[in-house]
């Protein structure tokens, strides 16, 4: 069982707010992060199981009167009629740490918990496990910024380089938990009985959700069988439960299409095409997307600028494994050496930095710059002070050239702070006096 990150903001929020909320894509670990962090006297029911969510739906006072806080509830999105119920309550005990609830569907937790539990919820993101979690290094990783001081802190924790057929290993099998705890006698998930979690906690194991004792060691085979199975489960209970799809080959091709395009600037026009679609529904469905924590759209920075700068914003899908899945790779070589090799190969670095931010319950400020002369920088980092740009590339000797476009970002009204490329060599080298070639081993 690997530590999670959050485990630290978890106990901090615990001692501060009456409602904590975890969300984030099935399967990443959410309930497992829960019980990691629980006290004996924490209660738990999932509302994947029906009665428990037809009473909670049907009548929340009574659900919450048969279980005592303090409470965990699993996907919590099934019943918000939960949320008024549960703000009674907190407003009245004035305790901290009273729920702790997790959901897969932000579309539908974000309006109910901004109508009734303003104020009194802390909400953090959970994506797959982060390089520094499978590293061992939850407990030290902090946000990513590419500062001297940041690169010493990093360095010290580093117990040896990446190499290359590593990281991409890393990327096609992707970083949900349970393909890193094959193996396990008793997986455990996120509580929905898919029997794709890990560890040993509530509902997983075999599909009924019964656990199992067989010792299943991970291969190509079973990399598959989880993400067929995944794509599967999500089609069918997530997504149906936010917009109706009448076609799951079409959604299915939809997948397909926004994977291939990972790293890309978003084209609504071009991937409806694709999957014989109009322009609507592309977007809705992507929309859904977002939701479920599949993708993110990094925007572009082109506030009080000209208009000589590109507004449309750039997709990363947030699992590389379940990217290469969706594209049909059938092996990590032939990843590294395909077409995708560069792009995948943002993604996986664009996510990494993502989670470092999510999961020490920050909240990122990130922009990358491209203008019309498709000069680029591939992300920003903004803080009240200044912007730190970013480039990725696929080398083990970057040029210094690479960093070449930093100094654009002077016009954007900020200063431009310690920049970085991150890339393959073995340990950080200077590029220059504002520029620092750092090893995607640190991220």
């Amino acid at each position: 069982m690997y530590r999670r990150s959050l485990a630290r903001v978890v106990e901090e929020i615990n001692d501060t707010f009456p409602v904590l909320l975890v969300t984030g894509p099935r399967q990443v670990g959410k309930t497992t992060l829960l019980e990691m962090c629980m006290e004996s006297n924490r209660n738990y029911v999932t509302l994947d199981d029906i009665e428990q969510r037809d009473l909670a739906r049907n009548d929340p006072v009574l659900f919450l009167q048969s279980h005592k806080t303090p409470l965990i509830i699993d996907e919590v999105q099934y019943a918000p009629e939960l949320f008024s119920a549960i703000k009674v309550i907190v407003d009245r005990e004035k305790k901290n740490g009273m729920f702790w609830l997790t959901g897969s569907q932000k579309f539908h937790l974000m309006q109910g918990i901004t109508e009734s539990l303003a104020g009194r919820v802390a909400i953090i993101d959970l994506l797959g496990l982060s390089q520094a979690e499978m590293d061992d290094r939850a407990g030290q990783a902090e946000p990513f910024m590419p500062t001297l001081e940041w690169i010493d802190r990093t360095k010290a924790q580093i117990k040896k380089p990446k190499a290359l057929p590593e990281i991409y290993e890393r990327i096609w099998r992707g970083s949900f938990p349970r393909l890193w705890a094959a193996g396990d006698a008793n997986g455990a998930g996120d509580g929905d009985g898919s029997g794709y979690g890990f560890g040993s906690g509530a509902g997983a194991g075999n599909p009924d959700g019964s656990g199992s004792d067989e010792h299943m060691p991970f291969s190509e085979v079973n990399r598959d069988i989880f993400y067929r199975s995944y794509v599967q489960t999500y089609i069918q209970r997530d997504v149906r439960d936010i917009v109706n799809i009448t076609d799951d080959i079409a959604f299915n091709r939809f997948l397909g299409a926004v994977a291939a395009r990972t790293g890309q600037l978003l084209n609504y026009s071009d991937i409806a095409r694709d999957v014989d679609i109009d322009h609507k529904t592309a977007k809705s469905w992507l929309s859904v997307l977002e939701t479920s924590g599949l993708i993110y759209l990094l925007q572009p920075y082109y506030r009080n600028v000209t208009k000589r700068l590109v507004k449309t914003p750039k997709l990363y899908f947030l699992d590389t494994g379940l990217c290469s899945y969706l594209t049909q790779w059938p092996t990590a070589a032939s990843l590294e050496t395909g077409a995708m090799s560069g792009v995948i190969l943002e993604t996986y670095m664009f996510s990494e930095i993502l989670k470092s931010y999510w999961h020490n319950g920050k909240t990122p400020h990130f922009y990358y710059y491209r203008d019309l002369d498709q000069r680029e920088v591939d992300l920003m980092i903004e803080t009240g002070e200044a912007f730190y740009p970013i480039e990725f590339k696929k080398t083990a000797s970057p040029a210094r050239t690479a960093s070449r476009h930093f100094r654009l970002l002077e016009k954007l009204g900020k200063p431009v702070g310690h920049g970085a490329v991150v890339c393959f060599v073995e340990k950080d080298v200077p590029l220059s006096r504002d520029v620092t070639a750092i090893p995607v081993g640190y991220l």
